[in-house]
């Protein structure tokens, strides 16, 4: 009979030599750090991984900035208002004559050329724009000047106009519908009064009472309208 190790259908025992080799294997990995079963019989986490969870759960937690808001956009650059010339000491100061339209007032029946001028070498024409100020349907303040006894007197009765009447001005090219709104009378050094608005509007003014420059009867109103010529 031959070795009982080798007969068919009969498992095979380890040898010495084989069993050796097992234990001195398990030895190495046991060394290495690397055993095949933790102490609850599961397999451990590598040796490079258990150093990646350790240094993660150590590092600083990471903190988000806040969103910056966009700064608000710049505000708009506004044209400079027009402002009035100064009126010269003397009345009739040199000035070019210029005629630039014309003025109508339907309650007064009147219709008179629009001069462009301060001194009495335009306004002895006619109501005369203040340079300076605004134009016809500008935004701003519009200052028309006139006699009420002489010259044609064209603002005689302008203490006659009620809130509500129109006044068309077409000057340079430009037509504009004014309403009334106010009216009052002022001392003749009360030049505000053709100050910058910041809406559009026509200040008319003439000496008062009739026949007298003691003081200036004023006469104020809204624009209403810019239709093209």
């Amino acid at each position: 009979m031959g070795d009982v190790s080798t007969l068919p259908g009969r498992p095979r025992r380890p040898g010495a030599a084989s069993w050796l080799w097992s234990v001195a294997v398990a030895a190495a990995l046991t060394l290495g750090g690397m055993t095949l079963l933790d102490l609850a019989g599961r397999p451990p986490s590598p040796p490079l991984l258990r150093a990646s969870f350790v240094g993660a759960a150590a590092s600083p937690e990471v903190r988000l900035e806040p969103a910056v808001a966009a700064p608000p956009p710049p505000p708009p650059v506004q044209a400079p208002r027009p402002r009035p010339i100064d009126v010269p000491a003397d009345p009739y100061a040199r000035e070019a004559i210029e005629e630039i339209g014309t003025i109508e007032i339907p309650r007064l029946g009147l219709t008179q050329r629009l001069m462009h001028g301060v001194t009495l070498r335009n306004i002895d024409l006619g109501p005369s724009h203040w340079p300076g100020s605004a134009m016809a349907g500008e935004a701003g303040n519009m200052v028309v000047a006139g006699h009420r006894v002489t010259h044609g007197r064209p603002f005689r009765n302008i203490d006659q106009l009620v809130a509500g009447d129109q006044i068309l001005v077409t000057a340079r090219g430009r037509q504009a519908t004014y309403q009334v709104a106010s009216k009052f009378v002022v001392t003749p050094d009360r030049t505000d009064i053709a100050n910058p608005t910041d809406t559009p509007m026509l200040t008319m003014f003439a000496c008062h009472p009739p026949g007298s420059a003691r003081l200036r009867y004023v006469v104020r109103a809204d624009l209403v309208s810019t239709p093209a010529v």
